[in-house]
């Protein structure tokens, strides 16, 4: 150990990673790290770093702790937890100077295994669980539940806390919550016998957490589907979208059930494929179900014609799609946000569709109950643009709130009255210059109403027709309803900088916590940005305003295409060179410090910095 290196001393302020081998059940032992410094009113955010392989590949997962409330990863770790030795080394490689190395001391290791500018922390835990159980499996899995007590007195987590966990976590199971108690201690007093005292990383106490939840993007999804009214669901299983499904189903079973007959009022098919899902989706939204698919790329590229067949026909239809690397399979278990085009052109000929940017499960669980009001009142494809950072990882987030007084949105619809009454009806009739006809629900009227819905061109009251004229007009139309989609659709979030600048950041989605955090670092280098979060398209007028009032404008995507820079200027008719597209598509989650270094550079490459506007 080099002399000149001091130990990292922080408290409510570090990075935790555990390096596991996936399929050995270190899962749950690293999910009741994360939660107990929940628990104890510290914030703390928790990224799940897996394989496409179902087992025997590495796996990490990083919990950064952060009494500031900086939820976007940090990059670089204070402490690893090694427990796999098929990544040593590049485990060791990502500790920071100064952090800590946890490993399973049972086998000696070299000196030369270990680096000299960090403080190693070897604790015999094979050679504990071979002392202390026989079968093989409790072996391993009590191994896993054993470091998390000698993490709670390196770092100084409470025993109450992960007591109450595990009570909480098998609490009609008593012999497993001794049998967890006894691991926790075990590993506690292995740490206090062979450490002898806490580390530089502490966690305090605090009060800093509040009243906010710790979930998924891909639960909150499910469950703002059945606020939102969804009663039909159609999905093929494909990661990292399977468990919004999965969710959906859960709470279905919990609040879908007539209290009376005890008759489920919901259907969940599991489709052959993505094609035949969506086109169940499409079938029940005409009827006037509300209708969802969960899905990822593939699953979209799949399932293009019948998007343009819900396009046309003008049938009301949720998407959500949690995106991943692509092309092709890609890397199906990393994230991006690489499907911006796919979705906003999705389909052959000239389409438009609605597309939704929540940036954590919070806004999931809203923007899915929003995302079939919209696809109601616009009778088209909306799709909620998760990603597998959001959809598959716990974030904390303020409660879910729902307005009880809070009614469906079904748009347009031509009851019996209206028609009994020899109201006009034209399916693709625009009666209001918004662009959005009436449509009638299937057995409306015995007799009036009726329509055949074709996915070829017709006219304004659903009759063939290949006139041009026609033609041209109906397209038209649809354009227009586009544009009324503009002010209903979620408005961008401005923040502006703490002084005047002539220079702005736009983001969208997930990229939110680290680009919260990035701007205060950015201010702590005298460098000022008004920032937009972009939160639908079609983009609001705002958006383009937001552009046009500063002299440059940086844009931070998950891709190597710059997909929504391409729809801006596609859109908005601007200048490429107006935005300055900021790009990460490794699949990792995005950080703070990636953001805040690329505007620094390229801020000092082009010699151009941030300063007041200049009246004119």
């Amino acid at each position: 150990m080099s002399t000149t290196i001091k130990p990292l001393q922080r408290t409510n302020d570090f990075v935790v990673k555990f390096a596991n081998v996936n399929g050995s059940g270190s899962a749950s032992a690293n999910g009741l790290f994360a939660r107990a410094i929940l628990r104890m009113g510290v914030p703390a955010s928790a990224r799940n770093i897996f394989p496409s392989n179902i087992q025997g590949l590495p796996t990490w997962y990083e919990v950064r702790i952060s009494g500031q409330g900086w939820l976007g990863r940090r990059g670089g770790v204070d402490l690893m937890v090694a427990m796999n030795p098929q990544t040593w080394d590049r485990d060791l490689a990502e500790i920071e100077p100064g952090g800590y190395l946890f490993y399973d001391s049972t086998r000696e290791l070299p000196k030369s295994r270990f680096r000299d500018d960090i403080f190693i922390l070897g604790i015999p835990l094979t050679a504990i669980c071979n002392r202390e159980y026989t079968s093989p499996r409790e072996r391993q899995l009590f191994k896993n539940v054993m470091y998390l007590g000698a993490l709670a007195f390196l770092l100084g987590i409470e025993l109450a806390v992960i007591d109450q966990l595990i009570a909480d976590q098998f609490a009609s199971k008593q012999k497993l919550i001794d049998a967890n108690y006894k691991a926790v201690r075990l590993g506690y007093e292995a740490a206090r016998t062979q450490v002898g005292a806490p580390i530089g990383l502490h966690v305090e106490r605090s009060d800093a957490v509040g009243d906010r939840i710790f979930i998924d993007g891909n639960a909150a999804a499910g469950l703002g589907c059945v606020y939102g009214g969804a009663t039909v669901c159609a999905w093929y299983p494909i990661t990292p979208s399977t468990s919004l499904v999965e969710s959906f189903t859960d709470y279905c079973k919990q609040l879908r059930h007539d209290p009376e007959t005890g008759r489920a009022n919901y259907a969940i098919v599991q489709a052959e494929d993505e094609l035949a899902s969506i086109g169940m989706v499409v079938g029940a939204g005409w009827n006037g179900a509300r209708a969802f698919t969960a899905t990822s790329g593939p699953g979209i590229s799949l399932m293009q014609e019948f998007l343009g067949l819900a396009y046309f026909a003008e049938i009301p239809s949720v998407l959500f799609n949690i995106q991943r690397g692509g092309p092709s399979t890609g890397m199906p278990t990393k994230t991006q946000q690489s499907d911006v085009l796919s979705c906003a052109y999705a389909s052959h000929g000239d389409t438009k569709h609605v597309l939704l940017f929540p940036q954590d499960p919070k806004e999931s669980f809203d923007f899915g109950a929003l995302s079939f009001d919209l696809a109601e009142r616009l009778q088209t494809p909306v799709f909620v643009m998760m990603d597998l950072d959001i959809g598959m990882n716990e974030w904390l987030v303020d409660p879910f709130r729902w307005d009880e007084t809070r009614g469906y949105d079904r748009g347009k619809i031509m009851t019996a009255e209206m028609l009994e009454a020899g109201k006009d009806f034209g399916r693709y009739l625009d009666v209001d210059g918004d662009g959005i006809p009436f449509r009638t629900l299937p057995g409306t009227h015995p007799a009036r109403g009726a329509y055949f819905t074709r996915g070829t061109s017709r006219d304004p009251y659903a009759k063939y027709s290949e006139l041009g004229s026609v033609y041209q007009a109906n397209m038209e139309r649809l354009l227009k309803k586009f544009r009324t989609a503009a002010s209903l659709v979620p408005a961008p979030v401005v923040h502006r900088a703490q002084q005047e600048t002539n220079a702005g950041i736009l983001y969208y989605g997930s990229t939110s916590e680290p680009m919260r955090e990035a701007l205060s670092q950015l201010e702590a280098q005298n460098i000022h940005l008004d920032a937009m979060r972009i939160r639908a398209f079609p983009f609001n007028d705002e958006v383009y305003r937001f552009i046009a009032e500063h002299d440059f404008v940086f844009l931070v995507e998950q891709n190597r295409d710059a997909q929504l820079k391409t729809l801006l200027v596609n859109e908005g008719e601007i200048d490429p060179s107006r935005i300055v597209s900021l790009l990460h598509y490794d699949g990792s989650t995005i950080t703070a410090k990636f953001i805040s270094r690329e505007v620094a550079s390229r801020i000092t490459a082009s010699n151009v910095k941030p300063m007041k506007k200049v009246a004119s």
